[in-house]
């Protein structure tokens, strides 16, 4: 078992997004020329974890975007906030977050239905959020002129550290009851 753990560290580390399971599983089998079950691969992952919980390693193995990453742990975040804040002109601007999110929670969108809901130009905003590999084509629409259909790509989901879409945050989880004006009613 160590062995294969040692492979699937490996694998991790040197994936440049996360690696999903299944793509552990056809490479590990391939390199062995044998199937490798998923139960073995998952169960390696879970001795990885456990590893990387003690306070020598700055780093762990996490669950994000579909697969698996290393990512620092909280305690470092300080000193990687100052470096991130010396790397800010990466950051998004209020117009490309405000274009993102119309996005993710209203894909299949046409840049037309983003500018409506904005009701500003959404040409920049779009542009940098395919640049950054945030946002993707899906296709066309079957409206006149058959306008371009985006939607949020894997990165963006790594990017917000969730799985899938359906972890975003609804409209109530962002409710203030102190605003709230009288008594509930049942």
């Amino acid at each position: 078992m160590d062995f294969l753990v040692n492979h699937i560290e490996a694998l991790i580390f040197c994936a440049p997004k996360p690696i999903e399971v299944k793509d552990m599983k056809e490479c590990l089998s391939e390199m062995f020329e044998a199937e490798v079950p998923i139960e073995d691969i998952e169960q390696a992952i879970g001795i990885l974890q456990e590893k990387y919980k003690e306070d020598q390693y700055s780093f762990e193995p996490i669950q994000t975007g579909g697969g698996y990453q290393f990512l620092t742990k909280p305690a470092y975040q300080a000193s990687i906030g100052i470096l991130l804040k010396q790397q800010s002109k990466k950051r998004l601007s209020n117009s490309s977050l405000e274009t993102l999110a119309i996005i993710a929670y209203r894909q299949p969108i046409t840049k037309s239905e983003m500018e409506q809901i904005r009701g500003v130009n959404c040409d920049y905003a779009v542009q940098k959020l395919l640049e950054k590999e945030l946002v993707e084509i899906k296709g066309k629409s079957e409206a006149i002129g058959r306008p371009l259909i985006y939607g949020t790509s894997d990165n963006f989901m790594d990017y917000f550290g969730i799985n899938n879409i359906n972890e975003l945050p609804t409209l109530k989880d962002f409710s203030q009851k102190e605003n709230e004006i009288g008594e509930a009613s049942e």
